[in-house]
């Protein structure tokens, strides 16, 4: 079967379905992927035949991209644990510090980690969800070293792994939980300061970038096509009675257009650092 066979050039994948939550075999999520791509794939080949028979093109370039447009769709379909992990590790880190408070003020009373580990899953919405897999693992009788061994391995937030070793870890040497807790929150909390510091530094070449792709370049080009058209007189500048050549022009640049508009709304979103500024 072709799933199993593409299983082996995918190592980790297993570990990133488990990270994602997904839970599927790899094989499974293999397939699934291949199916997605080939829909995909058909339904972009029904729009660009209608086009290319618009404009009377040759369909030698569709036969060209087609192969392209799976693969690249397969990979799109491939990296969605990635996505989702993403996401998880943002979701975490905006609510890091304040669960990470909330246990130290909780252990310094004097509550059990168990019971304080509990209030933080009823407090936090994300990382309440690791918590509870903690938790459940307790219930059943496992050690509390292994439970949260299992659950750091599933788990993708570097954060979160540096504070639950911190603990973990204190339990095992029979050190002072709050002290460790201490250094690794305030740790964490310098290091969400330089990442949000380097985000803003990202941000402006990538405004400039977006101000002349975006802008500048799309009403430069127009302006200078319709000048074009003016002078050489084989272009109508009645938008209304336009001859076919134009509006497949303005059309182009509104696809364009608005595909820098995506992309620069993706790449801002995905640099952006999950820390929730206090």
């Amino acid at each position: 079967m072709l799933s199993q066979r593409l299983t082996r050039n995918f190592p980790d994948l297993r570990t990133l379905l488990a990270q994602a939550n997904l839970k599927v075999t790899p094989e499974d999520f293999i397939a699934d992927c291949l199916k997605k791509s080939l829909m995909v794939t058909v339904g972009l080949n029904i729009v660009l035949t209608l086009m290319l028979l618009k404009f009377e093109k040759s369909l030698v370039l569709l036969a060209i991209s087609l192969p392209v447009i799976y693969f690249v769709m397969f990979f799109y379909f491939m990296n969605m644990p990635k996505t989702i992990i993403k996401t998880k590790i943002n979701e975490i880190d905006r609510e890091i510090i304040y669960a990470g408070r909330f246990l130290l003020v909780e252990l310094s009373a004097g509550v059990p980690l168990f019971e304080a580990m509990r209030n933080a899953s009823k407090s936090y919405k994300y990382i309440g969800k690791h918590f509870n897999e903690i938790l459940e693992r307790l219930e059943i009788g496992m050690p509390i070293d292994k439970a949260i061994d299992e659950v750091l391995e599933i788990t993708p937030a570097d954060n979160f792994r540096k504070i639950m070793w911190q603990i973990n870890n204190s339990l095992k040497t029979g050190g002072d939980v709050t002290i460790a807790l201490k250094a690794i929150i305030e740790q964490i909390s310098k290091e969400q300061m330089i990442a949000i510091q380097n985000y803003g530094k990202k941000l402006n070449p990538l405004i400039m970038f977006y101000l002349i792709m975006a802008v500048i370049f799309p009403s430069l080009g127009i302006a200078m096509l319709a000048l074009l058209g003016g002078f050489v007189g084989n272009i109508k500048l009645e938008f209304i009675k336009a001859e076919p050549p134009f509006v497949g022009t303005l059309f182009l640049i509104m696809m364009f257009i608005l595909f820098m508009q995506f992309m620069f709304l993706s790449i801002i979103r995905s640099s952006r650092p999950g820390v929730e500024i206090e």
